[in-house]
């Protein structure tokens, strides 16, 4: 069972007021002792597209690494690819959708267009031994074209195992997928691509993020993204709200008999800790009848947290 924690990444990407750099540091470090397995540190993208995360190299360069941690980035390109090396990186990902439409807002180019991007970053990967992550955003529903074949999605992440990516995530960017959708997807897809290559992305807009990792879980799937405090959206799927958290997941997961060695109560610190510098309404916000879950900003409810 592995946990890999996108807050740092994923979680900032959509914040418009600057999170200082000393903070993402000290995030990730607090991040690095609580036993996540990996933690995408940021993204060396241009700062026109995500501001938030120009300071990547910095970040890099001066976070304390744990051994037993997997420090990764989001890597769009060539020159991208380049600043990941110089920073030291562990791993890198790449990104496409399944959805023309959403692949033209995100990343100004068609599926067929991002391939060709990112398939000289893969050869240099690979030739230095980096491993490398796919993300298959949009792999449900599309904010522009509805309901996301789940042809296209098993399309999309076959070409990116044929490319030579090591694993691929599925990602419900809108948070909108339920698990009837999750298991007619993986209905289709786990008998042709080797379930250990495959982890789940999944948002938690309508609160199906802990039931959708569930159903993936009775399927095999041993991967799953996080993010601390439930931070997180894209700036290119209008109505997705946050990942799902990593303090739900674990706990969740815990509770059906997966053990998973990280400290909750570490991941609250960290998560405390960065709070004051995210927006309002991304915090997350006790409920009335729920039962504050030690010092965490989450809370547990009904025996498990959300």
């Amino acid at each position: 069972m592995k946990i890999v924690e996108v807050g740092p990444r994923d979680g900032l990407q959509n914040e418009s007021a600057p999170v200082p750099t000393d903070v993402k540091i000290a995030f990730v470090d607090t991040l690095s002792g609580a036993g996540i397995d990996e933690i995408e540190v940021s993204a060396f993208v241009s700062p026109r597209w995500m501001p938030q995360l120009d300071d990547a190299d910095d970040v890099f360069r001066r976070i304390s690494r744990s051994p037993s941690v997997v420090y990764s980035a989001l890597v769009p390109n060539e020159k991208g690819f380049e600043r990941a090396m110089a920073a030291g990186v562990d791993k890198i990902a790449i990104f496409t959708g399944a959805s023309e439409t959403f692949n033209q807002k995100n990343i100004n180019t068609s599926i067929d267009g991002s391939f060709k991007r990112f398939r000289p970053v893969v050869e240099r990967a690979r030739r230095a031994g980096l491993p490398v992550r796919g993300y298959v955003s949009a792999a449900f529903w599309c904010a522009f074209e509805g309901k996301t074949p789940p042809e296209s999605t098993i399309d999309v992440t076959q070409k990116l195992l044929d490319l030579g990516v090591a694993e691929v995530s599925i990602s419900d960017t809108m948070g909108k997928a339920t698990p009837d959708d999750v298991e007619r997807l993986l209905d289709l897809l786990i008998p042709k691509v080797s379930v250990e290559r495959i982890a789940m992305h999944f948002h938690d807009t309508y609160e199906n993020g802990v039931d959708n990792v569930l159903a993936s879980l009775a399927y095999g799937i041993q991967i799953f993204d996080t993010s601390a405090g439930g931070l997180g959206g894209c700036p290119y799927a209008p109505g997705a709200s946050g990942n799902v958290s990593t303090e739900s997941i674990v706990t969740a997961l815990n509770g059906v008999g997966e053990f998973v060695d990280v400290d909750v109560n570490q991941v609250c610190e960290a998560w405390q800790a960065l709070a004051p510098f995210i927006s309002e309404e991304r915090r997350i916000q006790p409920a009335a009848d729920s039962i504050s879950c030690q010092s965490c900003a989450y809370v547990r409810q009904e025996g498990a947290c959300r």
